[in-house]
């Protein structure tokens, strides 16, 4: 359980630093999908299975929508070169290495069997942390919800190519 751990925790510091250093907005997409998954293997290696599942399901999953908005705003074209600078296999070798090392920690784990036990304390389930979210901080959780709903209305906005010399040139000239 500590080979887990400690690895998974090494893996999401070195992924951290990929997302840092890195010069491509993608690899560093990647490099911090893997500082995630990390994270959750450490949240299932100190006994909370249910937090490392929602580390994967809100924040991985998050990223990879938020992912799709940066390539939708991009407005990326199959038509682009396919000599690109990131898409060569050496760049890919980082997040690759880490993310084996991450399926090792998980092996080492289930192969002791501890993925069960929970350290000392009360187990985190779904219906403790929705009484908490909905109850106390259900004004929190509302005002979240609107803020990343006014940030996807501005990102659609922002995205939005309107330009108006192409609008004159569509519309004749009149």
């Amino acid at each position: 359980m500590e080979l887990a751990f400690y690895l998974s925790g090494l893996v999401a510091v070195l992924a951290t630093i990929g997302v840092i250093t890195g010069t491509s907005p993608i690899h560093a997409v990647v490099y911090l999908i893997v500082s995630l998954i990390a994270v959750a293997l450490v949240f299932f290696a100190l006994g909370a299975p249910f937090a490392g599942a929602l580390e994967i399901i809100v924040y991985a999953g998050a990223i990879m929508v938020l992912f799709v908005f940066v390539v939708m705003m991009l407005n990326l074209r199959s038509d682009t070169r396919g000599d690109q600078p990131w898409l060569h296999p050496r760049h890919w070798l980082g997040p690759s290495l880490l993310a084996l090392v991450l399926l090792g920690a998980l092996v080492a784990l289930l192969a002791q069997g501890s993925v069960d036990r929970v350290i000392e304390g009360e187990l985190l389930t779904a219906r403790s942390v929705a009484l908490t979210l909905f109850g106390p901080w259900l004004m929190v959780v509302e005002l979240s919800a609107i803020l990343l709903l006014a940030a996807l209305v501005t990102a659609s906005h922002v995205g939005r190519r309107n330009n108006p010399v192409q609008n004159r040139n569509r519309g004749g000239n009149q």
